[in-house]
């Protein structure tokens, strides 16, 4: 688990930048809005079949992490399978958060 991660998701929902919801995110993704795609890593099968498939053909990144609870408690809802992050600015965060998830380096001596 990244708190970093986390708390950053939880930013981008008092901005007003994240749908959540299978329609709402599949209404996004086909509107050109969601700049990344967000599934808990214990999605169904066939929810995780349906939005590689939509996100590959709207060329929308997709990001698998966490889990139900712990995507629903970062935006302060119950639990939740997918989330569309609607900004590219918080998109590029929520990525780069990902990709370097450690603040402090260790160094060798």
């Amino acid at each position: 688990m990244n708190p970093k991660f986390y708390n950053q998701l939880g930013l981008a929902m008092r901005a007003g930048k994240l749908v959540t919801g299978d329609e709402g995110v599949f209404k996004a993704i086909r509107a050109g809005e969601a700049k990344l795609v967000i599934m808990a890593e214990d999605a169904s099968a066939n929810t995780r079949k349906k939005f590689q498939d939509k996100c590959q053909f709207y060329g929308v990144k997709l990001m698998e992490i966490g889990s139900k609870y712990e995507l629903g408690r970062s935006i302060g809802k119950e639990m939740r399978v997918t989330i569309g992050v609607l900004d590219g600015g918080f998109a590029q965060m929520l990525l780069k958060s990902q990709e370097n998830p450690a603040e402090v380096k260790h160094i060798d001596q």
